[in-house]
């Protein structure tokens, strides 16, 4: 019997999904739905469902609205690694850019720290705080949920719009500019983001092969 490449695909990440979250059955439905989420928002060429699931699962122990998002700092900060996912209507909103810490290396994020003024990004789970408006106009709170990113208020890490995170500075030096550890995004659509993500919301910032200060 010959399986379509899809099919086996399908059957390998429900191998995942049983493996993370074990065959209960509260938490197998969980798994069948963040599948059906992950497929029908056709988020196969932009993030690992493995990644996902986990982002999935980090995303219903924190958030208390349907707005998801992930960050893959795996990737360069001249691809739309920034992705905001509603699990409720089983839909990408959003795929773009967004900066990382100036400490943290330059067109690849390659040192993570949670370390107050280490001006490094920090992995982890992040809940979506309160609107505020400071020197980069309106912005986000961010609590840290993870051991990974728990300084993330002592911090002052917060979403915000920056003209170093717009896409025309790509093709000026090659990359975006970087922060001092926030996730910085173009100002064009900072306050859509906002709007989405606060008060609830969940960002998942994930990274292969990291290193930890």
């Amino acid at each position: 019997m010959i399986f379509s490449p899809f099919f086996l695909l399908k059957i390998r990440y429900l191998i995942i999904a049983i493996l993370l979250f074990g065959c209960h059955d509260a938490l197998a439905l969980r798994a069948t739905h963040a599948w059906k989420v992950y497929d029908h928002a056709k988020l196969q060429n932009y993030v690992d469902f493995d990644i996902f699931l986990n982002a999935y699962r980090e995303h219903l122990r924190v958030a208390n609205k349907p707005i998801m998002s992930i960050i893959d700092y795996s990737q360069p900060s001249d691809a739309r690694r920034f992705l905001i996912i509603d699990i409720e209507k089983r839909a990408l909103l959003h795929r773009t850019f967004v900066a990382h810490g100036i400490n943290s290396g330059t067109l690849y994020a390659t040192e993570f720290s949670n370390t107050i003024n280490s001006r490094q990004t920090s992995l982890g789970t992040y809940r979506v705080g309160e609107v505020y408006y400071g020197k980069y106009g309106i912005s986000l709170r961010l609590d840290g949920m993870s051991p990974s990113n728990s300084n993330a208020r002592r911090r002052a890490i917060v979403l915000h719009g920056a003209s170093y995170a717009e896409p025309n500075v790509i093709n000026e030096i090659g990359m975006l500019g970087r922060s001092w550890g926030c996730p910085a995004i173009s100002p064009e659509i900072t306050s859509e983001v906002v709007e989405l993500l606060k008060e609830g919301g969940s960002i998942y910032a994930h990274a292969h092969n990291h290193r930890n200060g």
